[in-house]
Parts: C-alpha cells; structure tokens; sequence
C-alpha cells in the first residue's frame, strides 16, 4: 500500500466521511508548514519525503498528504501514488496560484494567514480572491421570451420560428 493510499485508509472512513481525530491532528502541522513557506517566501521547497518529514516533524504520510494539498497549485504535480519515502520532491511555488488554490478549497485558516502581508498587500490579496470566486461564475446569457422576436432576424416571434421545434 503506498504512503498515500495509507493516508486516505487513516483520514476518511469507508464512507467517505473525514476521521476528525486525524485531521484535528495533521491541520495544525500544515498551518505550520505554509506559515513558514509564505513568511520566508520561500519559492522552493525540496528533499526526499522523510527528509521532509523530519524536517517538519511529520510523518511520511502527513508530508503526502501536504504533497496532495499543494499539488493542484504546482506546475508538474505528482502522482500521489507514486510516492515512497525515498521520493525526492520539489514543491515550486507560485504565491498567486498557491494563494488562488486556497480560495478555492475554502481554506480560510490558509489565505487569511498574517504571512500573507509580505508577500500581498491587502488590495492585491482582495483582487486575487474576487479573481478566484468569479472564475467559478457561470454567467447565462439573457433568456429569449416565447413572444419576443427571433433572434434570427426573420422578424416573426420565436415561438412561431426558431422556438417551434423545442
């Protein structure tokens, strides 16, 4: 069973449902990590996963499970299966899309991190986040009523030319 199977079996139960008790304990253990990421801007975080386990005082599937959370903001992400203790990973880290990542898992206790200040000031962190929120909009165009005119332009109600087949 791999590093991050293992992680899956202990953080989610058999149906699906978060285990409390193990994300109580790992959620604080990340803060830590991207507290120390942001408030030294770092843009660069490499070694083999149980070095950075020791490193972070974590074990080998918490680092995959940091692995997994990051992945979707990396520019190559990992194949979480794929990962051993002897893995060498290097996490490049992009503060915009890291930041964006944050907002769009809902990950409060992230982006709101006073680290942040260093890297964005407030209206930049602001404009991210109203970036992020709206690239998940869906805007629908105006509804064509059954007696306004076709937008064809045959000039007849749209009920009676292109809304009569629907």
């Amino acid at each position: 069973m791999s590093l991050y199977e293992s992680w899956m079996e202990k953080a989610f139960s058999k149906d699906g449902r978060s285990v409390e008790a193990v994300w109580d304990e790992y959620l604080p253990k990340e803060q830590k990590i991207y507290e120390y990421i942001i408030g030294q801007k770092l843009t660069k975080v490499e070694g083999k996963v149980s070095e950075l386990a020791e490193r972070f005082q974590m074990t080998a599937e918490e680092i995959v499970a940091f692995v997994d959370g990051i992945n979707d903001a990396l520019p190559t992400p990992y194949e979480m299966k794929e990962l051993t203790e002897d893995s060498q990973i290097v996490l490049d880290i992009d503060f915009e899309r890291l930041f964006k990542k944050m907002v769009e898992y809902h990950a409060e206790h992230l982006y709101q991190l006073p680290q942040w200040d260093g890297i964005f000031d407030a209206e930049t962190r602001k404009r991210l986040t109203l970036e992020q929120k709206r690239s998940r909009t869906i805007v629908k165009g105006q509804k064509i009523g059954r007696n306004d005119p076709c937008p064809c332009g045959s000039g007849k109600k749209y009920k009676k030319c292109c809304g009569a087949n629907l």
